[in-house]
C-alpha cells in the first residue's frame, strides 16, 4: 500500500484550533445533514456516526450537531448533493475533491477559479480516481509497536502505518470501517479519527519548491466553504 499523504491529517487537526472554526463548523454541519438523510440514529447509520466522530473530534457544539441532524428532515437539506471533483497539481500530482452544495453552478466555478490561480487544473472524470482506493482510514494515537502488535490482531485490518508524531494509520476496507473502528477501541486502542478517504495507491515526490506550490494549492481549494474533503497523492 502506498505511503499516508500526511497534508489532509496535518491540516485538519490545524483546522480546528484556528480563526476557521466556523468555516469548519459549516462543512461538518453540511456532512451531518447529508448523512443523517439516511436515519438520524448513529447507531443504525454509519455513515452518520462516523461524521458525528468528525465533528466531536473539531470539538463542535452539541446545539450544532443537533440543528444539523435537525435539518435531514427540512428542504434545504434535501437540495444538498454529494459531488466529486478531480483535479492535477504541480508535478502532476492527483487531486480528489469532495463538495456538498445546494448549487453546482456556483460550486464548480469556485473551485476550478481555486485551481487555476494555483497552478492546477480540472482533469476528465476517472483520469485520477484509478490512482486511489475509496477505503477506511482510522488515526490511532501512541507508541506504533504497541499499536501495530494489538491492531495486526484485529480482523478487517489491512495494513498499520507510522505516521511519525505518535500516530499510525490502519487502513481497511469500506464495508469494514465502523466493525474494525469498534473492535480498536475494545482492544484499548486510542482511535482519533476514523473516516473514509480516496486512499492514494502510490505517491509523488516533489522537491521543497513544488511542494510549498502544492501545499498552497490545497489550502485554497480547502478553504472553498462547499468543499468537504481533499485527497492527493503527493508526498507533503
Amino acid at each position: 500500500m502506498a505511503g499516508h499523504s500526511k497534508w489532509a491529517t496535518t491540516h485538519r487537526h490545524k483546522a480546528v484550533v484556528d480563526a476557521k472554526r466556523g468555516a469548519v463548523f459549516t462543512k461538518l454541519g453540511n456532512m451531518i445533514a447529508i448523512a443523517a438523510r439516511a436515519g438520524t440514529d448513529p447507531a443504525m447509520n454509519p455513515s452518520l456516526a462516523m461524521v458525528l466522530e468528525k465533528a466531536r473530534q473539531a470539538n463542535m457544539p452539541n446545539d450544532n450537531i443537533k440543528r444539523a441532524i435537525a435539518r435531514a428532515a427540512e428542504k434545504n437539506a434535501n437540495e444538498l448533493i454529494e459531488e466529486t471533483y478531480e483535479a492535477y497539481g504541480p508535478s502532476g500530482i492527483g487531486i480528489i475533491i469532495e463538495v456538498a452544495t445546494d448549487n453546482r453552478n456556483r460550486t464548480f466555478p469556485e473551485v476550478k477559479a481555486a485551481l487555476t490561480k494555483n497552478g492546477g487544473r480540472i482533469a476528465e472524470s476517472g483520469s485520477v480516481a484509478f490512482q486511489f482506493k475509496r477505503q477506511g482510514v482510522i488515526e490511532i494515537e501512541g507508541n506504533f509497536d504497541e499499536i501495530f502488535m494489538t491492531a495486526s490482531e484485529v480482523s478487517g485490518v489491512l495494513d498499520v502505518q507510522d505516521a511519525g508524531e505518535n500516530l499510525a494509520i490502519v487502513y481497511t476496507e469500506s464495508k469494514d470501517l465502523m466493525k474494525t473502528r469498534a473492535e480498536l477501541i475494545e482492544k484499548g486502542l486510542e482511535v482519533k479519527n476514523a473516516e473514509l478517504q480516496y486512499v492514494p495507491q502510490s505517491m509523488i515526490e516533489m522537491d521543497e519548491d513544488a511542494k510549498a506550490k502544492a501545499e498552497r494549492l490545497l489550502d485554497a481549494i480547502d478553504d472553498l466553504d462547499d468543499v468537504t474533503a481533499v485527497h492527493t497523492n503527493a508526498s507533503l
